[in-house]
């Protein structure tokens, strides 16, 4: 197998990687980086790899939050923990927008928005989405400052946000859902571990959905080059999640904001010239 294969894996695991958590788009950076780093796969490899890659990243958050999304606990004796399982059914009811309409829509929703120019206009009307929340949100007192607050109203409105991202590449799925959490008062922190959480189950849908649409012979080598971008992208999302984490507490979002607004605007002008 060609090293170069190899090598172009990685760079689409680290870029995964970042940019999952982040609110920046990763759908959105894979799709855009692929028009400068182009894997030899067939074009049906290429539509699941998109999407199953992003297991890798859902294992960083398995590891780094065992602890809070895992109901049984075993210490002195067994315990189960009821506050996880009403979690678990909270994001489950935030799940059902997209679920909805990502099954009802899939192929037409990727016929329609899966380009450069959709890409380019959502990273930016999301941006100054961030910019403007941040700055209203700027001396408020968020409502919810833990997870055991959400509400299944709260989680089912969350997920209603996250149906943006489900339609529009670029617009970020953390992005949604955390620009959706702060119009209704949660604070960055539980906003941010919701997202988190709630990338579980959409991700492994989303994944299941792709590979049983998947129809087209699959050789060896493009088997290597999925399981590599899935290992770096694992590695790379827990250094990006405990950033991210860390950052919250002392920052605010703009900086994601202005990033998209510059990103998006170099996109376009970049298809405007080609």
């Amino acid at each position: 197998m060609d090293i170069m294969e190899i090598l172009k894996a990685v760079l689409f695991g680290i870029v995964e990687g970042i940019t999952e958590w982040l609110p920046i788009s990763s759908t959105g950076h894979m799709i855009l980086f692929n028009e400068f780093v182009t894997l030899d796969v067939s074009p049906e490899f290429w539509e699941m790899f998109l999407v199953v890659i992003q297991l890798g990243a859902i294992l960083a958050v398995v590891l780094l939050f065992w602890n809070k999304i895992f109901p049984f606990q075993f210490k002195e004796k067994p315990v189960v923990r009821k506050d996880i399982f009403v979690l678990w059914f909270e994001i489950l009811a935030a799940c059902i927008p997209a679920a909805v309409i990502g099954l009802a829509f899939d192929d037409v929703l990727d016929a329609l928005f899966y380009n450069p120019w959709c890409v380019a206009i959502a990273l930016i009307v999301f941006g100054i989405a961030f910019i403007v929340i941040e700055n209203r949100n700027k001396n408020a007192v968020p409502k919810i400052t833990e997870l055991h607050q959400i509400t299944y109203q709260t989680a089912f409105l969350i997920g209603i946000f996250q149906l943006l991202a489900a339609v529009f590449p670029g617009t970020s799925r953390s992005g949604a859902t955390i620009v959706g959490a702060l119009l209704i008062g949660v604070s960055r922190t539980v906003a941010a571990e919701f997202t988190f959480f709630l990338a579980i189950p959409v991700m492994l849908g989303a994944s299941l959905l792709k590979v049983l649409k998947f129809e087209g012979p699959i050789t060896s080598a493009e088997t290597i080059i999925l399981l590599v971008g899935m290992v770096v992208a694992f590695l790379v999302s827990v250094f990006v999640i405990r950033f991210l984490m860390g950052y919250i507490k002392k920052h605010d979002f703009k900086v994601f904001g202005w990033y998209r607004i510059a990103l998006g605007a170099a996109v376009l002008g970049y298809f405007m010239l080609k």
